[in-house]
Order: structure tokens, then sequence, then C-alpha cells
């Protein structure tokens, strides 16, 4: 066992105390953290402007602070961005990361010297989680890449911005660095298609143990390192241990990667987000992410079928129960607040407190009423891949609510197979039994004939990939929605089918 092995195994066992400590007093952490916030920010423009003076408790932040979004919260994000200093937080921020925005083009999401560090340890902890509770630790000392955007960083107004995952590779620890891959040159590559194949060349001989990224641009890797060498990942790299992901549910993507790797890996999943670092795997035995509560960030969950409502009733975790959707708020040390993240999320365990990522909530489907999310479209497409034995490399669901040969409407699923079924009919069955199951009201709407059983729409090969092209968004951290209430990602996906 090397030093650097010996090491991570000692310092493992101290950051799980840690963890235990502010996981096991839940509501005492989060009312810590609380206090902090305000207190720290009481005297910013957005203090001032929402009398964080007068907050004592949670009743008091409620009457004070409505929820905003990203466009709600705009006002004060632009000051920011113009330099002006202690509007949303103390100073000024140390970075932007920059994402893009659905309808004010690009957003740019405050990471602050005291948020910062959060994002760091959670990613570092979620690997030390994993050595402690396996005992496993020589991975440490191979080769690990993390597949990310371009590190290359822009500035404006004296602040340096760029995507999230380009920011943190600024801070990988220098033990790590010889380790890390690919080299700086390559990471800088914008073209994701190029990029790729620069990592491709560069690791396709080396020791690599741990790889990480989105799984949909993971797998993209992958296959191009098949088809460079003919062999299955696991032989290509025959001590990878360790599968680091998030940004989409990866059951859908179970039985590629498997066959991809030719052999079962372990694998770690993240809930990381420009806001906030909010969860990561911390038992592999256990189901969902444990929810970081020690870590700046305070947060609230309305129920998803409230959330429209006037006033939704803003619940602290100690009021949330286990598998209801919820929208998830968060007020943090980077300058949010009350902040709707867009994500909902189902609590699988209250001790510790464990969530999965359900869906978003202005992605899902409800043409009809019927109000399918991400969770269960992923579910049936993992129940419908499960009993045929599928493999899929991506897809995105969308209601055809008027169909041309004036038949009944449906769901269109758009999928993109790795290798065609030989029974389209088989998996069509799977899919829709187990969303019926699911969704009462989908099942009504079915039983009523009211929407005809759902179809498969087979996207060609790279399909996918070529669409998110086409929009600018190829590779990094972009995701391409699950599910949509309306056609315009379908119509330009059967406009390209067509040609």
């Amino acid at each position: 066992m090397s030093l650097k092995s010996f090491g991570a195994k000692v310092f493992a066992k101290h950051i799980r105390k840690k963890i235990n400590i502010w996981a096991s007093n839940p509501i005492k952490t989060q009312e810590k953290v609380f206090k902090y916030l305000i207190e720290t920010a009481k005297d910013t423009e957005f203090g001032v402007d929402h009398n964080f003076q007068e907050i004592q408790n949670h009743a008091d932040f409620v009457k004070k602070v409505p929820i905003r979004d990203y466009e709600q919260l705009r006002p004060y994000v632009d000051k920011v961005v113009d330099g002006d200093k202690n509007i949303l937080w103390p100073g000024i921020p140390l970075y932007f990361a920059k994402t893009s925005g659905t309808t004010s083009g690009s957003k740019y999401i405050p990471l602050t010297k005291e948020s910062i560090p959060t994002h760091i340890a959670a990613a570092r902890n979620a690997i030390l989680c994993y050595i402690e509770e396996t005992g496993k630790s020589s991975f440490v000392d191979g080769k690990m890449i993390f597949l990310q955007g371009s590190p290359e960083l822009e500035e404006k107004n004296g602040i340096k911005l760029g995507r999230l995952s380009g920011i943190v590779a600024h801070y990988v620890p220098k033990y790590l660095q010889k380790n890390r891959m690919p080299s700086w040159e390559t990471n800088c590559i914008e073209d994701w298609e190029t990029k790729v194949d620069a990592v491709v060349e560069e690791t396709v001989d080396q020791n690599m143990t741990v790889i990480s990224g989105i799984p949909p641009w993971v797998q993209m890797y992958f296959e191009k390192l098949q088809q460079k060498t003919n062999k299955d990942i696991g032989d290509i790299f025959k001590s990878f241990e360790l599968f680091i992901y998030g940004g989409v549910n990866f059951q859908p993507y179970k039985n590629t990667f498997e066959k991809l790797i030719g052999r079962k890996v372990a694998g770690i999943e993240l809930y990381p987000a420009s806001e906030g670092f909010f969860a990561f795997q911390d038992r592999q035995k256990e189901k969902g992410m444990l929810l970081q509560l020690d870590s700046g960030m305070f947060y609230e969950f309305v129920k998803a079928d409230e959330f429209f409502d006037e006033n939704p009733k803003r619940l602290t975790i100690g009021e949330v129960e286990t598998d209801v959707n919820y929208v998830m708020l968060v007020s943090t040390s980077a300058g949010l607040w009350a902040y709707n993240i867009g994500d909902t999320v189902q609590f699988r365990s209250l001790s510790p407190y464990r969530v999965v990522v359900s869906g978003r909530i202005k992605h899902f489907i409800s043409a009809f009423g019927e109000h399918v999310i991400g969770k269960e479209v992923d579910q049936a497409l993992k129940d419908g891949v499960d009993a045929t034995g599928s493999l899929i490399n991506d897809f995105t669901v969308a209601p055809q609510v008027n169909p041309n040969d004036g038949s009944l409407p449906y769901h269109e699923w758009f999928i993109e197979f790795k290798e065609t079924p030989d029974d389209i009919d088989a998996l069509v069955m799977a899919i829709e039994k187990s969303l019926r199951t699911q969704n009462s009201y989908y099942d009504d709407l079915i039983e009523g004939k009211i929407l005809s059983t759902l179809k498969i729409t087979n996207v060609p090969n790279g399909g996918f990939q070529k669409y998110m092209k086409s929009v600018g968004k190829l590779g990094g951290q972009n995701k391409l929605p699950r599910l949509s209430n309306d056609r315009n990602i379908a119509d330009a996906l059967t406009t390209m089918i067509d040609k």
C-alpha cells in the first residue's frame, strides 16, 4: 500500500466522523446555517431591502423573502455583474459560473470565497466516503479523468467567469495533479468532439482508475475508445474501479455502460450545480444521496403539486416526508435567497436525509392533465430496458397532441438505441406498463381512451449529439431535457430524422 493510499484511508475515517456529527443533528445544523447566512448578509443591499435585521426565524424569512428564480433575482445579479459591492453577499464574488438561461441568454451565478470551498469539499468527501465504506483506496495511485468544460476563464468587471467545472478545475489538490487527466491543453479545447478525440489519444494507454462525467458524454468517450481499440473499456483500463457521475439519472444508461465496460464498476452519484453542491452518494447500498446540510446552504421545500399556488407552504428540513415530490429552494453563502433552482427532489431517507432528483419543475408532460415527471419516465425506461435487454444511448419524450392521421394523441418517445431491439413492441408495452403503474392520471387517460399507447421514434445513431451540436450545447455540463410539455425539441428531431 502506497503512502498516498494509506493516507487516504486515515483521512476518510476522519471526514466520515465529521459528516456523521452534522448528519445526526440535521435540524440544529440547518438552524446554525440559517443564522449565519442572515447575520452575514444583513447589511447587504438585499439584506436591507428585505429587513434581515428583523428576521429571527424561518417564519419571518418566509414573510420577508419571496421565492425567486433567476429572472426574478436578476435585478440584483445585474448589479453584481456590473461590479457593485455588497449587493447579495458582502464584497464581490470570486467568480461567476456562466450557464445557459432559458429566457435571458447567459445566467451568471455568483461563487464567493465562502461558497467555493463547499463545492470542492463535497466532491472530495464523496470519494472519501467510498474509501471509508469499502476499505478500497489503491485507485488513488492510478490516473483519474474528469470530463469537464474548459478551465480557461474570462473576466467581467474584475470578476472571473467560466463554466462551473472549469472553475473547479483550478482547485484540484496538488496531491492529485500528477494523477489528473487530460492535460491542461486538451482540457482547454472548446469543440467537444475534438476534445474527446484528444482525450482518447492521451488516455488510451494510461492506468485509468477513476472516470467522471455526465453519462451521455462519458458514453461518447467510451465509444471512441472502443472504435480505436476494438476492446471493452474494462480491458483497456484493467484497474478502472470507480465511475463518478451526475447531471442525469444513470439508470437508463446502466445496461449500456455495463456492456461498454464489460464488467461491473462501482459508481458514486453526485448532485452538483452552479448554485451549490447539494448532495452525493455516501453509501453504496443505500438509495439516494446525502443532502449537504452543513455546507453554507439553507434548504426549503415546496410540494411540487402546490408550487404554482398563490402562497405555497415552504417547509424546512424537519417537515419533509419521504416519497413526496418537492421543489427545492436554497439560500446560500454565494448570495442566493429562497432561490428556485428548478429541480424537484424526493427523500428516500430522513435519518440521515438522502434525496434523489425526480425532475425539473418546468420539465414535465401535462398536455392532458397527466403531469408525468422526469423520475417516472426514467423509471419506465429502466423497467423497459430491463425487461427487454435493450441498450439505449439517449432519449427524450414529448406529447403528440394532434397526430396527422387524426388518431388519438399520445406520448412520443424519441430513443437512440445502441442496438435496435428485435421487438420494439415489447419495449413499448414494458415502458407503458411501468408508466401506467406509476402515474394514475396517465393510466386513467389511457383507460378512458383519451390517449393512445405511447409510440417510439427511432433516432439514428449520433442523432442526439447532432441535435445538441445544432443548438450549441454539445458536451460539458449540457444535458438533453428528458421530457417537454411542447414539441420544440421533438419537431427539431423529426425534421432532422426526415432529412
